[in-house]
C-alpha cells in the first residue's frame, strides 16, 4: 500500500532544514539514527539534504508491480532518494529508474503522462487514511502496528504480539 507522505512537497523538492523548521528536531540526530538502523541492516543510505513529492513515483511503482521482475522498482526508488539523492518526483528520473531495471521506458513514460495509476495510488492513500497509518514506513501485524523505520527486534516483537504473545 503506497501512502501520501509530504504530498504538498513542490515538483522541485523542499530542503529538509525547511520541511521541519519549528518543529524542534535535531536533523543531525535524525540523519544519525537513520545511518544507524541502515548500518545495522547492511542497506545502504546517504545524508539528504531534500525531500522530494514521491506521488509519480508511487504511480510508477503501482504500475511496476503489475509488470514482470516488478521487485526491482522498490530497491532502484530506495537507491535514486535514499542513495543518490535524486528527485524521485521528476518524469525523467522516473523513466531513467524504469529504464535501468528493465522496464519499457516509453511504457513508463506513458504511465506517468496519462497517471494512469493516479486512481490506484489515490485509493491506497484513502485505505491508509482508513487504516490509522500516519507515518512511513508502518508495519502491521493483526491488531498491532509500529510506525517508523525500527530494529529487527522491534519487528520480531510486533509478530509475537500479532501471534498472542505478550510484547515485552
Amino acid at each position: 500500500m503506497y501512502f501520501p507522505l509530504h504530498p504538498d512537497t513542490p515538483a522541485d523538492g523542499l530542503l529538509l532544514k525547511d520541511l521541519f523548521a519549528g518543529r524542534g528536531l535535531d536533523l543531525e540526530a535524525m540523519h544519525s539514527r537513520m545511518n544507524s538502523l541502515m548500518d545495522a541492516e547492511g542497506l545502504p543510505y546517504n545524508r539528504r539534504t531534500h525531500t522530494y513529492n514521491s506521488r509519480l513515483s508511487q504511480e510508477l511503482a503501482k504500475w511496476a508491480d503489475s509488470q514482470p521482475g516488478f521487485e526491482a522498482i522498490h530497491t532502484a526508488l530506495y537507491q535514486a532518494y535514499f542513495v543518490d539523492g535524486r528527485n524521485i518526483g521528476d518524469p525523467e528520473v522516473l523513466v531513467d529508474i524504469a529504464r535501468s531495471v528493465g522496464l519499457p521506458a516509453e511504457t513508463a513514460r506513458e504511465v506517468l503522462t496519462k497517471r494512469t495509476f493516479k486512481e490506484a495510488v489515490d485509493e491506497d492513500w484513502h485505505q491508509a487514511r482508513r487504516s490509522g497509518i500516519t507515518g512511513v514506513p508502518t508495519f502491521v501485524a493483526g491488531n498491532y502496528k509500529v510506525v517508523g523505520a525500527q530494529p529487527y527486534d522491534v519487528l520480531a516483537e510486533l509478530i509475537r504480539a500479532a501471534n498472542g504473545n505478550v510484547i515485552s
